[in-house]
């Protein structure tokens, strides 16, 4: 029989509750809170190391099947009140089932890049909307995986709920500089292109992505950094026949990964898998 928790000033529920609003903490315990049955059923399929697990009473009724499936493998287990719940919550309409899981290790650095993937790179990303959006992407599209640098934590209640669950699975490496990394990416032999509003870059359309390649797309407002410009192979931007300027991160991400892993002589449909 689960644990029962009844009140809101309960020092588990507040240490979760920490863990959802701050990513100090998250990094500090190397744990997350995941929010909601699907999603926690996701990460326990995905192989997560579940720790806790939380829902309501009225939750297992309704979500019974996927609480069931996280219930197997964690190792504490809690039942709890709807206005216990509510102390947890990140959304407007709660579903009352929630599991902190360990946060995955091995992903500083890129010692564990491929040679014969296309990767996405992602400098100073900070809208977790934009970030899980274009992890779900390039988990669909078979990216072989994102290097991120100075972007919006990636365990962030938002970004899991816009990653659909990729953030369980899909590979991700954390690296501390941009232009270094794509420096290390030139040396291990890939093409790097850097995504740009100009012009006088090559249009990602008639780009042959022949052999691995890893596009670097940057901040929501300001672009990529000048130094990791420079650092990349060449440049790379989306035509546009209408009014637009430009699109937003996430949108101009899945417009040149679609393209990169669309090439057949790039190796995308085979290496990517």
């Amino acid at each position: 029989m689960p644990d029962l928790i009844t009140s809101r000033q309960n020092e588990t529920i507040k240490s979760v509750s920490r863990l959802s609003s701050s990513a100090e903490i998250r990094r500090e315990q190397g744990l997350f809170m995941v929010e909601g049955a699907r999603l926690c059923a996701d990460a326990a399929k995905s192989g997560m190391a579940v720790k806790m697990l939380f829902y309501t009473a009225q939750a297992n009724e309704k979500y019974g099947n996927y609480i069931s499936e996280v219930a197997e493998i964690s190792e504490q287990i809690y039942e709890f009140e709807p206005h216990v719940a509510e102390l947890l919550s990140d959304t407007k309409t709660p579903q009352g089932v929630f599991c902190v899981c360990e946060m995955r290790r091995g992903a500083l650095g890129l010692s564990g890049i491929n040679p014969k993937l296309h990767y996405l790179a992602l400098e100073n990303i900070q809208d977790p909307a934009n970030l899980g959006a274009v992890l779900r992407t390039a988990e669909a599209l078979g990216i072989g995986g994102v290097i991120l640098t100075g972007s919006c934590d990636i365990y962030s209640p938002k970004v899991l709920r816009a990653s659909m669950g990729a953030i369980f699975r899909f590979p991700f490496f954390l690296a501390d500089n941009m232009a270094e990394a794509v420096k290390q990416m030139n040396a291990a032999g890939f093409i790097s292109f850097a995504a740009v509003p100009d012009a006088d870059a090559q249009e990602v359309t008639t780009i042959d992505f022949h052999q691995p390649s890893v596009l670097v797309v940057g901040n929501e407002g300001n672009g990529l950094t000048q130094e990791a410009i420079s650092a990349c192979t060449g440049t790379v931007t989306i035509p546009m026949l209408g009014r637009a300027e430009s699109l937003n991160a996430s949108a101009s991400a899945a417009i040149l990964m679609w393209e990169m892993m669309r090439s057949k002589s790039g190796g995308s449909s085979d290496a990517a898998r």
